[in-house]
C-alpha cells in the first residue's frame, strides 16, 4: 500500500510540471500572438490621445498668447456671439431636438467678424492660405481647370 502511495506522488509531481511547463508555453504564445495587437494599440487609441493632448497645448498656447486687451475684446466678443447664437430663432433643427441645438457656426462667424476668431476658426483661415499659396506656387492644381 505504501509504495502505491509513494507511485501515485511521483506521477501527480509529474502531472503537476507537465501541466506548468504547458501553462507556460500556452502564455508565452498568447502573448506572442496579442503583440501583433500592439501596433493597432499604438497607432489607434495613443496616437488619438498624442493628438488630442498635441490639440489642446495648441488651443491653449494660442489663447494665452493674447494681450489683455485681446482677452478683454474676447470675453465680451463671447458673451454677445453666444447670446445671439443661443436665441431660439437662430439655433439649428436637429433630430431629436425639438428645440434646437446651439449654432457653433453663427457663434464661429461673429466671433470671426468681431475681431477675434476662435482657435478652430483661425486654424482653418491658416489652412486655406497654406493652400492658396500651395496653388501660386503651382504645388496643387486648381480644381476648376
Amino acid at each position: 500500500m505504501a509504495n502505491a502511495t509513494l507511485t501515485m506522488e511521483v506521477r501527480n509531481t509529474m502531472q503537476i510540471r507537465l501541466s506548468k511547463t504547458k501553462l507556460v508555453i500556452l502564455t508565452v504564445l498568447s502573448l506572442l500572438l496579442e503583440g501583433c495587437s500592439i501596433s493597432d494599440w499604438y497607432n489607434g487609441y495613443y496616437a488619438e490621445e498624442a493628438a488630442i493632448i498635441k490639440g489642446q497645448k495648441d488651443r491653449n498656447a494660442y489663447y494665452d498668447a493674447e494681450s489683455a486687451q485681446m482677452k478683454e475684446l474676447r470675453k465680451n466678443n463671447d458673451a454677445y456671439c453666444t447670446e445671439l447664437a443661443e436665441k431660439p430663432e437662430n439655433r439649428e433643427a436637429r433630430a431629436g431636438y425639438p428645440n434646437g441645438v446651439f449654432n457653433t457656426p453663427m457663434y464661429d462667424g461673429c466671433m470671426k467678424d468681431r475681431g477675434t476668431p476662435t482657435y478652430e476658426a483661425y486654424m482653418s483661415m491658416q489652412a486655406k492660405k497654406r493652400r492658396a499659396e500651395r496653388r501660386a506656387q503651382g504645388e496643387i492644381v486648381p480644381e476648376n481647370q
